[in-house]
């Protein structure tokens, strides 16, 4: 597949942007650097050719192709380059993100007057949390995370106009992260909360239909109307909101599947 990639670059001229790219395979990465390896060395030959041999074929050599690659190194999942590999690449270190400023921007787009600071104060609030729960695998604090509230505190304002901005926003953090959050962390996460928005009282939501359908499909299955399940169901729905995928985590016999049956019905 990769063979043909660069045969269709190298034969047009085109450029092309690999992201993520150290989460291939060790083994493959070693193929691809070949490949690169060959068509380097078709660029560099003089005088210059028109064509050169390509895995098995000659093809026509356009000296305007490029080939570009992102990658995060160190990140949990992810493969070390190999050398051969690392020698074609010219390395460009970028900056982080200005995460507050982005999310200020995202939030004058969702129609919130106070961005400047609630912006802050969700990153703020995010940087604490990051550092200051416990470290899990499917705890994300980072931008895709960030965006995926803000996206979701636009749709609760444009829903609950009467709310006051801060509560929208605090609802939003609170339903799109109290449901992975393991029983440890919940305290922690809600005093943090609590401390970036003093003397903010945040109204409990009535979930109404939900929850009267969440019940009676609980009867219908001849399961107990156990609050902290519905609760998990709930959390579910409001997750699946704010997800396009979800994973649903816990012990055996923990009530994963019903869970999810007892929502989707």
């Amino acid at each position: 597949m990769m063979a043909r990639l660069f045969s269709g670059l190298v034969s047009q001229g085109a450029w092309a942007c690999l992201d993520e790219f150290n989460r291939i395979d060790e083994e493959v990465l070693s193929v691809i650097a070949q490949q690169l390896l060959t068509i380097r060395f078709a660029l560099l030959r003089s005088p210059p050719t028109d064509t050169f041999e390509f895995n098995d074929s000659t093809l026509k050599l356009n000296p305007m192709c490029g080939v570009f690659i992102t990658m995060n190194p160190g990140y949990e999942g992810r493969t070390e380059l190999p050398d051969n590999l690392v020698v074609l690449f010219r390395p460009v270190a970028m900056m982080i993100p200005n995460y507050s400023l982005i999310a200020e921007i995202m939030l004058y787009s969702e129609g919130f007057d106070d961005a400047p600071v609630l912006s802050a104060k969700m990153v703020h609030l995010y940087k604490l949390a990051s550092e200051q729960l416990s470290q899990q695998k499917h705890y994300d604090f980072g931008m895709r995370a960030v965006k995926s509230v803000l996206v979701m505190a636009g749709a609760l304002k444009k829903e609950y106009s009467k709310l006051t901005e801060d509560v929208v926003l605090i609802r939003a953090m609170r339903d799109s992260n109290i449901p992975k959050f393991l029983a440890d962390d919940l305290p922690r996460f809600k005093a943090l909360i609590q401390d970036m928005f003093p003397r903010v009282n945040i109204p409990e939501v009535d979930y109404g239909e939900l929850q009267a359908q969440t019940e009676e499909s609980i009867a219908i299955h001849r399961l107990e109307p156990q609050p902290t399940f519905i609760t998990k169901v709930i959390q579910l729905f409001d997750t699946f909101n704010v997800r396009f995928g979800a994973m649903i985590v816990g012990p055996t016999g923990g009530g994963k599947t019903t869970c999810y049956k007892i929502l989707a019905d």
